[in-house]
């Protein structure tokens, strides 16, 4: 297999995230007085999105004065962050766009024809842009929803460096966004057949590849075997790098692979899988059709990994 799987959609971005202007302190406050710049809104893992036509959604952008009044009370420099700029024509920093972390979706009340959306379900939908922009926020916002306080002195921590840096009123530490990378992984036997499982929290008939997160001092090629070899039982050998993508939810980087089983026999653990199935092709596209299996959105890498496996995208249920 050369190369890799194609774009994920919340990998895909077109913005200049320009961490060089980050460290001004006047860089935010500046910005909200540009009515060039433009302002998307954000609350758990959700965005303001509106119909963009074919279909699709785009985020509904504001400038700063409409921000301001669809969802007042974003205290400096609470409440914000810096996501970056366009190119502009012939060089230079075109757009600018910021993140305005909405605590309460009650006190955000927008124009006809926008809504909020999660970020889960329209990810795929949005353009490359509209995607980066919108898995930054939503990962910013998480991350700052979820570490208020200082985690060596336990003191009120600040928004710091346009939303990313949080530092410690009391001793002063910066504390940065977390990363945890976790790797995903289409499990494919001798006869070329495919391994999904069902976790115990999902829906009924919702099937997907197996993942787990890379533990300390763990290379990802040893989380994969061990994560297989201890949801389902399997042992995988050779293991080939796919692709990776943010999943901001709160703090996942999926890094996908394609795992060559040499074993067949399933033992699922009972906790986190709770059913696990060899499909050929034939066998999972009519599955999917009759709807006794569910994929992953077409916003996951686990599905890009199935249907790269299956050749081509797979059909919705009839």
């Amino acid at each position: 297999m050369a190369g890799v799987i194609a774009e994920p959609p919340l990998s895909r971005t077109r913005t200049d995230r320009a961490a060089d202007a980050r460290v001004r302190p006047d860089l935010v406050p500046s910005l909200l007085t540009d009515a060039a710049t433009r302002v998307l809104l954000v609350h758990a893992g959700a965005v303001v999105t509106r119909d963009g036509g074919q279909g699709g959604q785009e985020l509904a952008l504001l400038d700063p004065g409409e921000a301001a009044l669809l969802s007042p009370g974003g205290k400096l420099p609470e409440g914000w962050a810096f996501l970056g700029h366009d190119d502009a024509p012939g060089g230079g920093r075109g757009t600018a766009y910021l993140a305005r972390l909405v605590p309460d979706v009650a006190s955000a009340v927008l124009v006809p024809g926008d809504r909020w959306s999660p970020l889960r379900e329209v990810g795929g939908q949005l353009s490359a842009r509209d995607a980066g922009l919108a898995t930054a926020a939503v990962a910013l916002e998480a991350w700052h929803v979820r570490h208020p306080r200082c985690p060596r002195c336990g003191e009120v921590t600040v928004s710091h460096s346009a939303g990313w840096v949080r530092r410690c009123t009391a001793d002063g530490s910066d504390h940065y966004p977390r990363t945890d990378p976790a790797v995903i992984m289409a499990v494919v036997d001798g006869r070329d057949r495919l391994l999904l499982g069902h976790s115990a929290h999902w829906p009924e008939n919702r099937f997907s590849t197996l993942a787990g997160f890379v533990e300390p001092g763990e290379s990802v090629e040893s989380a994969i075997r061990r994560e297989v070899l201890e949801e389902v039982g399997v042992t995988v050998g050779g293991v080939e790098y796919r692709g990776s993508q943010p999943w901001p939810f709160p703090a996942s980087l999926m890094l996908g692979f394609r795992a060559r089983a040499l074993s067949e026999d399933i033992t699922v653990d009972g906790e986190e899988v709770t059913q696990a199935r060899w499909f050929e092709r034939t066998e999972l596209r009519a599955a999917v059709r009759s709807g006794s299996v569910l994929l992953p959105s077409s916003t996951s890498i686990a599905r890009m990994l199935i249907e790269e496996w299956y050749g081509s995208e797979l059909p919705d249920a009839i």
